[in-house]
């Protein structure tokens, strides 16, 4: 079952954004991580091909800055929740009335952005995804300027350096991504614990990133808690996050 061919559409600012499909059946729409794209946090090791067979149509874009996705440098291109209006934009795009919503790491925190927003999803997942990180949008927008604007000199082994490393598999766009922390915007505590979808929060066991994933499942009214192998890095390329996955949308 190979994804579609990418595909294209253009957001509510006329940026050019990509998206890619695989499977039939139920809509879930999948944002990928910072620095990552569609086919590296979905693809790639799996996951996408686990939820497809269970029965799902599983949609994937390319965040701005990110994949085949447009990467302008203007600064006027990264206002505040751009991000969340491209999620948006494509379900309007697609005509999507009925389906489910998640994302991991930055998609998770633009999935958290489009329900504060008005999002109507069955079901949202949250993978590599804390409390903290939801709340405190820019508690590590430091640790990643400080990588973008360093690249090069960073430690042999240090997660700067790792991080650096990753960037460069997926071909990242420097200034573009340097400009997407600036559409970061915090999620209240308030408002996430008013999600009262059913959910799942998935996290690798040492991923401590963006906080306590526990937490944010605690916050929520109608939460399953998943841990997985590995860390905020490692836990995409484990068959346990597409299982997790499935294993709650079939549900």
């Amino acid at each position: 079952m190979p994804p579609s061919e990418t595909r294209f559409f253009d957001s509510f600012d006329g940026v050019r954004l990509a998206w890619r499909e695989m499977g039939e059946g139920r809509p879930v729409v999948l944002i990928h991580g910072y620095f990552s794209d569609a086919q590296t946090n979905w693809i790639r090791y799996g996951q996408a091909a686990a939820i497809a067979a269970s029965g799902f149509r599983v949609i994937m874009p390319d965040l701005r800055a990110h994949g085949e996705s447009a990467k302008p440098h203007e600064i006027g291109a990264y206002p505040p929740d751009a991000l969340t209006k491209d999620g948006h934009a494509l379900i309007a795009h697609l005509g999507l009335t009925d389906y489910d919503l998640g994302g991991y790491s930055l998609g998770a925190r633009t999935t958290s952005r489009m329900l504060a927003t008005g999002a109507t999803p069955r079901r949202i997942v949250f993978a590599g995804m804390g409390l903290d990180g939801l709340t405190s949008a820019e508690r590590r927008a430091d640790h990643f300027r400080n990588i973008l604007n360093n690249l090069g000199k960073h430690q042999r082994g240090s997660a700067e350096w790792m991080a650096e490393a990753f960037l460069k598999t997926t071909g990242g766009d420097p200034i573009a991504l340097l400009n997407v922390i600036d559409t970061f915007v915090s999620t209240p505590v308030e408002v996430v614990s008013g999600f009262a979808w059913p959910a799942l929060c998935v996290n690798g066991v040492d991923d401590h990133d963006n906080g306590s994933a526990a937490a944010l499942a605690n916050a929520l009214p109608d939460a399953k808690y998943v841990e997985i192998p590995g860390n905020h890095m490692s836990a995409v390329t484990k068959p346990e996050l597409g299982r997790a996955i499935a294993g709650f949308l079939a549900a």
